[in-house]
C-alpha cells in the first residue's frame, strides 16, 4: 500500500485549508486500512515533515503510534532537548528518546564520501528502530517517516536522502509515508489544518543526516562541535533581527579544509565556516537572499571570537540549481 514514487500529473496542489482537510481525511483512512490494529514506529526528528506525520498518525491511530527520537550526535545545539520537551511534555506523545551519539559517530569515523555517510546514517537509523521495536509490547510491523516528494526526486540521481536511498535492503518494516507526494509548502498547509502550532509548522528544515551533511568530508568530533556552535550563533542572530521567519533556511557548513589566519599576533591554521541561506517555496529551486552587510559582519565577528578552531567565514551565493540547498 506504499504510495507511488511519481506524483500523479493531475494531483492538485494543496494550497487551502479545505484541500488540506480533504487530504487528511484521505490519508487517515488509508493509514487505518494499511496498519489495522498494529503498532507504528515514527522516526521523529522534530522537523516539519515528521511533526506533521506524527499529528496525522495520532489522528488516525492514536496510541498505536510510538514516536522514536534518535540523537545521533548530529543534531543542532539544544535540538534534542527541545524535541523531548515539545512532544513528550506539551503534546503528550508516546515518545522514546535514544542517545546514540557515540554509536553513529564511531561508524562515521574516517568516512568522507557524502553518499556513504548518508547511507551509514540511514541504515543505522533503521537498526536503532528495529532494536526499539523489540522493546515495545505488541507487534510492530510498520515504520513511519516524514518523506516528502523532493526527497524522492533528489534521490534519483542527485543525492540519496537517508529515508529514501539510504534505507537498507533488508528493511524489516513496511513503510508508512502519508506525505510522500507533497512538496514542503503543502506539508505546512496540512500541518496548520491538523492544528499544529505555527512555531512548529514554520520551523526551518533540517536534514535527516543532520550536521553530518554540513560537516563536509570525514567528520571529526572537534570540527563537528565547532560547526554546532557556529550554527547556533547564526540562528541566534537571525532570530534577533527578525529574519528567522523571513528566510526559508539558513545554516553553517564547515568543510574539511583549513586556511591560514592570524590570531593574537600568531599564525593560525584553522577551519573555514560557510554561511548558507536560501529562499524557496517547494525546495525544488532556491534563491539566495541579499543579507544586510552589518548582520553578516556581526555573525562573522561572533563566530571568529567565540568558536575555537574557525579562522574564516564565507557566504555561499549559489542558487538551486546549479547548487542544491545542502552542500552534501
Amino acid at each position: 500500500m506504499a504510495l507511488p514514487n511519481k506524483r500523479p500529473d493531475d494531483m492538485a496542489r494543496i494550497t487551502t485549508p479545505e484541500l488540506a482537510q480533504a487530504f487528511i481525511e484521505e490519508q487517515v483512512a488509508a493509514v487505518r486500512e494499511q496498519v489495522g490494529e498494529k503498532n507504528v514506529l515514527l522516526a521523529l526528528s522534530g522537523g516539519v515533515d515528521s511533526s506533521v506525520v506524527a499529528a496525522l498518525l495520532i489522528k488516525a491511530i492514536g496510541k498505536q503510534l510510538i514516536c522514536v527520537h534518535v540523537n545521533h550526535g548530529l543534531m543542532r545545539k539544544g535540538e534534542s532537548e527541545q524535541v523531548v520537551d515539545v512532544f513528550r511534555n506539551q503534546m503528550d506523545a508516546n515518545l522514546v528518546y535514544v542517545d546514540a551519539a557515540d554509536r553513529f559517530l564511531d561508524l562515521l569515523a574516517g568516512v568522507a564520501e557524502p553518499e556513504r555517510k548518508r547511507k551509514i546514517i540511514g541504515a543505522e537509523f533503521i537498526r536503532v528502530f528495529e532494536e526499539e521495536a523489540r522493546k515495545v509490547a505488541g507487534e510492530v510491523d510498520f515504520l513511519a517517516q516524514g518523506t516528502i516528494y523532493p526527497d524522492i526526486v533528489e534521490s534519483d540521481g542527485v543525492k540519496a536522502h537517508h529515508n529514501v536511498g539510504g534505507l537498507p535492503d533488508d528493511l524489516q518494516f513496511e513503510l508508512v509515508e502519508p506525505v510522500r507526494l507533497l512538496y514542503k509548502d503543502e506539508v505546512r498547509v496540512v500541518g496548520r489544518a491538523l492544528g499544529l502550532p505555527e512555531s512548529m509548522v514554520e520551523r526551518q528544515p533540517f536534514p535527516g543526516p543532520g550536521l553530518g551533511v554540513r560537516c563536509l568530508g570525514a567528520i571529526t568530533r572537534d570540527r563537528l562541535e565547532a560547526l554546532r556552535e557556529a550554527d547556533a550563533i547564526l540562528r541566534e542572530e537571525f532570530a534577533a533581527t527578525g529574519l528567522a521567519g523571513k528566510v526559508w533556511q539558513y545554516f553553517v557548513v564547515v568543510p574539511d579544509m583549513r586556511a591560514t589566519g592570524v590570531r593574537d599576533g600568531k599564525r593560525a591554521y584553522d577551519w573555514l565556516a560557510i554561511i548558507r541561506a536560501v529562499n524557496t517555496v517547494d525546495a525544488m529551486t532556491a534563491t539566495v537572499p541579499e543579507l544586510d552587510w552589518a548582520l553578516l559582519k556581526k555573525i562573522t565577528d561572533r563566530i571568529l571570537a567565540e568558536v575555537p578552531g574557525i579562522c574564516r567565514v564565507a557566504y555561499d551565493l549559489t542558487p538551486k540549481p546549479v547548487g542544491t540547498i545542502e552542500m552534501e
